[in-house]
């Protein structure tokens, strides 16, 4: 399938976004990237469905959100399903003074008539680093 540069370009834009948002615990510019028909789900798992769904949560808990450090967010791979739908892993790295976390957010997004892309279904996974156990003998 042929993907033209400037979606990869713009689809890269809105994963900036994402970073850009976040930082500033802005609620709207956060929101203004999101398909009225979208499905969200958060880190810790909790699932939204629609844009009124995923706004009252927004609105509610990122302006107030606290955190040490900053976040950044970078698409790592992009594959175009179709030529207007895309998925998007991205990487998320929370940098803070205990350390560095990552998630690994999955995107899928469309395009709309407009030649914009909007978040559609995303899925916000935490990932944790275990540290091997040793056994007793072995």
């Amino acid at each position: 399938m042929r993907t033209e540069p400037a979606d990869v370009k713009a689809i890269q834009e809105v994963v900036a976004t994402v970073e850009r948002t976040q930082r500033a615990k802005d609620a709207e510019g956060f929101l203004a990237l999101f398909h009225p028909e979208a499905l969200w789900t958060t880190a810790p798992g909790r699932v939204l469905v629609g844009f009124d769904a995923i706004a009252e949560f927004t609105r509610a808990v990122l302006p107030h959100a606290s955190w040490d450090g900053e976040v950044t967010y970078e698409a790592i791979h992009t594959r175009f399903l179709r030529p207007d739908v895309a998925a998007v892993k991205v990487r998320q790295v929370y940098h803070s003074a205990e350390g560095d976390t990552e998630g690994s957010p999955l995107y899928v997004m469309t395009k709309q008539e407009d030649g914009a892309w909007l978040l559609h279904v995303g899925q916000n996974t935490e990932v944790r680093s275990e540290q091997p156990t040793r056994r007793a003998g072995g």
